[in-house]
């Protein structure tokens, strides 16, 4: 008798600690479904394409793109998979090229490399405060953390530094000074896409690496760059 009753105080117990537990479920979910965030810290790596280059001009080595930042999620339907997002963040990027910029010191001229040059590699240099603004769709859930994301939006940039540095083929001359001539507010299209941990990032710069005054044998100089790369996303 012991041992029963033993037996239906335990059972009754764990009767009772389940009872307990699904109440706070249903109590506890619908506040956690209704406060949950996703994708608020990111992280990225690109490699910049130049487009609209001037005739001769040619892109070298690996022009690449750092990005990390903040994006506050902003759901603005019930199952919050649908919203907005708007942050800030920095990001610094190189564009390698043979174009040779040299400060006049009231003026920069650019030119493309002669034999007498020795050439190694020439670069354009920027670091920035990002402002992302994006429309965000997702499969999520307040308890699924893999799944699908769809992240479109526009990207502005404050360019805090703007350099372009040449370096000599034996690497003894390494000349490096501001370059006022790069457009200080940049800004483009991006789109992010992908699934769990990978995820796709894409932007398109719709005004010029360098202002309208920067000419190369007389023409405009009209480069866009072009990012594909990934991104992550943590919290």
């Amino acid at each position: 008798m012991r041992i029963i009753r033993a037996v239906i105080i335990i059972i009754s117990c764990f009767l009772s600690f389940l009872k307990v537990q699904s109440q706070n479920s249903t109590e506890v979910e619908p506040i956690v479904a209704s406060r949950y965030l996703e994708d608020q810290f990111y992280a990225g790596l690109a490699y910049n394409v130049l487009l609209n280059k001037p005739e001769g001009v040619i892109q070298r080595n690996l022009s690449y793109g750092l990005q990390l930042g903040f994006i506050k999620d902003i759901p603005i339907n019930t199952k919050r998979n649908f919203g907005f997002g708007l942050g800030v963040g920095y990001g610094t990027n190189s564009y390698y090229s043979n174009i040779i910029a040299e400060d006049l010191g009231s003026d920069i001229n650019y030119r493309l490399p002669i034999a007498a040059d020795s050439l190694n590699r020439t670069k354009f240099e920027t670091h920035a405060v990002e402002f992302p603004f994006e429309l965000r769709w997702r499969t999520s859930n307040a308890t699924d953390y893999k799944f699908w994301r769809i992240y479109g939006g526009v990207k502005a940039a404050y360019l805090f530094s703007r350099k372009s540095k040449f370096i000599s083929e034996n690497k003894n001359s390494n000349i490096s000074f501001q370059n006022n001539d790069i457009s200080q507010w940049q800004y483009g299209l991006t789109l992010n896409f992908g699934y769990n941990t990978w995820n796709v990032h894409l932007y398109y710069s719709l005004n010029r690496l360098l202002e309208n005054n920067a000419t190369l044998n007389n023409e405009a100089i009209e480069i866009q760059p072009l990012r594909v790369g990934v991104i992550f996303y943590i919290l």
